[in-house]
């Protein structure tokens, strides 16, 4: 199953608390990358953060791999894990009617 996880900056937290976390942050993101967890990850436009794209089992798993991310731990940041599912509506493009 897939997710888009959104990181949520918990309130007070600054980007210099989240300074001596980035090195580890980003080698996490690396091991779940390599594990087939992470299948996408973006740079935030809007605001600094990432978007991810994920995959895994079940949205447990997915917060609780997300869960381990050093920012997340030191209660900086928390995740909005959204799921995804196959778009279907293209078969209206060869519906009789539009055909």
């Amino acid at each position: 199953m897939k997710f888009l996880c959104l990181d949520v900056p918990q309130p007070g937290a600054t980007l210099e608390q989240y300074q001596p976390h980035m090195q580890n942050e980003a080698r996490h993101g690396w091991q779940l990358y390599k594990n087939g967890v992470i299948r996408d990850i973006y740079f935030r436009q809007d605001r600094p953060g990432v978007a991810i794209i994920a995959e895994a089992d079940s949205i447990e798993i997915a917060k609780k791999e997300l869960a381990e991310f050093p920012l997340a731990k030191a209660g900086l940041i928390g995740w909005d894990v959204i799921p995804l599912g196959p778009f279907t509506n293209w078969e209206i493009l060869f519906a009789p009617e539009n055909a």
